[in-house]
């Protein structure tokens, strides 16, 4: 055989194979590229599209929100100091209850459009949404069986905040506990209690609220006196006592009408109770009852008239031993009684 034919039947060159091998590959990756490249143009900018949107369109609602906040704050502030302000207007409430308002609806806002702009996004890629969306409503129906308490303390708090069952600066009964709200939020409300105490209430164990600020409260007082009393006196000595209270400072903002003799509200032996009413500024009805009973009990003092606390110093002293049973004789071992009552030992069987 020549050198020529086996020169001939021998394989080219490794080299060469590869160079060739690459430019093929590279052909075809530039025609892949060149095929495609619209494609990738149009989902880049589909994609850049809906997260500028997104972007600018959450920027815009917060803003408005915040807007809406800063104006709800500012009608505030203007009625501030003047007497409706005064009377139907709580600065630091309203102010609270508003930012808790706002930052709800931003967080809402913010959760829909940035969750529906990565929802759009995903589907740009040609992604299926079923089987993210089934099991995004599975991890959501564990989530809710695991942390319900907390859904309920933050659905109860929302509910609170958007009805205005109450606010900072309000004396309520919530049941759990009683007090003075100091700050309200969406999962606890503050409470301070007449000692001083703080409670921390759960918006979802609120069962019931009683408000004792909203609207206008009542102030009671129970004069005791002997039944021997005239009754027109002391009528008379009641109404001038709460006229003169009616026009001092600042019992005049206090009062929020006339001082009402509301007549006997029991009549005893030794006593008889004469009811007295007043409807007062909401949470001052404590205050008014305590300045009301110094004033009624000076000017009784003052005409003579003796109020009774507790029983009458002329009644006769009880016998602190009447309620007592006499000893009994069984309680002595040696007495005949206990001796007969001793059961009779059975004879002996033994010899």
């Amino acid at each position: 055989m020549s050198l020529s034919a086996l020169l001939a039947a021998a394989p080219s060159p490794e080299p060469g194979g590869s160079l060739d091998e690459a430019a093929r590959q590279a052909g075809d990756a530039a025609g892949w590229v060149e095929e495609n490249w619209s494609t990738w143009l149009n989902t880049g900018l589909r994609i850049i599209l809906i997260a500028a949107v997104a972007v600018v369109l959450r920027i815009a609602v917060r803003r408005a929100l915040t807007k809406l906040i800063e104006r709800m704050n500012r009608s505030a502030q203007a009625v501030e100091g003047t007497a409706l302000g005064g009377l139907l207007v709580n600065a630091e409430r309203r102010r609270q209850r508003s930012e808790a308002i706002g930052s709800v609806l931003r967080s809402v806002a913010s959760f829909l459009i940035l969750g529906t702009a990565a929802l759009m996004i995903l589907g740009a890629f040609q992604i299926n949404l079923a089987p993210l969306l089934a099991s995004a409503g599975v991890a959501g129906v564990a989530l809710g069986f695991g942390a319900r308490n907390l859904v309920t303390d933050f659905l109860s708090g929302v509910f609170m905040i958007l009805e205005d069952q109450y606010g900072v600066g309000d004396q309520i009964d919530a049941g759990v506990a009683s007090g003075e709200v100091i700050e309200v939020g969406l999962r606890v409300t503050k409470l301070r209690g007449e000692n001083g105490a703080i409670w921390y209430v759960r918006n979802g164990e609120v069962k019931r609220i009683g408000n004792l600020s909203q609207g206008w409260s009542t102030a009671n007082v129970d004069v005791q006196v002997r039944p021997t009393e005239d009754l027109e006196k002391i009528r008379a000595v009641i109404t001038e006592a709460a006229q003169e209270m009616a026009k001092e400072e600042p019992w005049s903002e206090r009062l929020w009408g006339p001082v009402e003799i509301l007549g006997l509200d029991t009549v005893l032996i030794d006593s008889m109770t004469v009811r007295v009413s007043a409807k007062t500024m909401p949470g001052q009805a404590v205050g008014v009852e305590r300045e009301l009973r110094w004033r009624i009990k000076t000017a009784l003092d003052a005409a003579g008239v003796s109020m009774v606390a507790g029983a009458p110093e002329d009644a006769p002293q009880a016998d602190p031993t009447a309620g007592m049973a006499a000893p009994s004789a069984y309680a002595s071992a040696t007495s005949p009684q206990s001796l007969a009552a001793t059961p009779i030992p059975p004879p002996s069987t033994t010899k």
